[in-house]
């Protein structure tokens, strides 16, 4: 199934990744959100656990090994065509991770990485769905 005009919505994973306070962000090579910064994530693939497809994901954009914890959010990203056709639908499950391993670079879907605070994270030009997720978990205290 591909992921533009798709059949059924896709099924997809993030993962924030905390290091001294700070958020390990890649820049999207592809859409939606392309030349975007957001959380590392990606598909999940068939019979594959989520938690897995984390792991999986951050090591291919990113050449770290995490840890992956918690599920922190589900967002969802629906975009439609100037005919109203739906374009991308994306279920995106968010996981709490931290680094255990690898060497950080951008590789994959991913132009480039760093690391930032959220208060710089949120001056900068991210996906809709990361400032979503961030203004909820602020919100709840989650970086206090």
């Amino acid at each position: 199934m591909g992921k533009e005009y798709p059949k059924m919505p896709v099924v997809a994973v993030g993962a924030l990744i905390l290091q001294d306070r700070n958020i390990l962000l890649v820049r999207r090579t592809n859409e939606p959100g392309k030349g975007k910064w957001s959380i590392p994530g990606g598909t999940v693939e068939l019979g594959e656990s989520l938690k897995d497809a984390v792991a999986r994901e951050v090591y291919e954009e990113t050449g770290l090994v995490v840890e992956v914890s918690e599920l922190l959010d589900i967002i969802e990203v629906i975009r439609r065509d100037d005919a109203g056709k739906i374009v991308f639908h994306y279920v995106i499950l968010d996981y709490l991770a931290k680094p255990v391993g690898g060497t950080l670079r951008a590789a994959s879907d991913a132009s480039d990485v760093i690391w930032a605070s959220v208060d710089e994270i949120m001056n900068m030009e991210i996906t809709d769905s990361l400032r979503k997720m961030l203004r909820k978990l602020k919100e709840k205290g989650f970086f206090s």
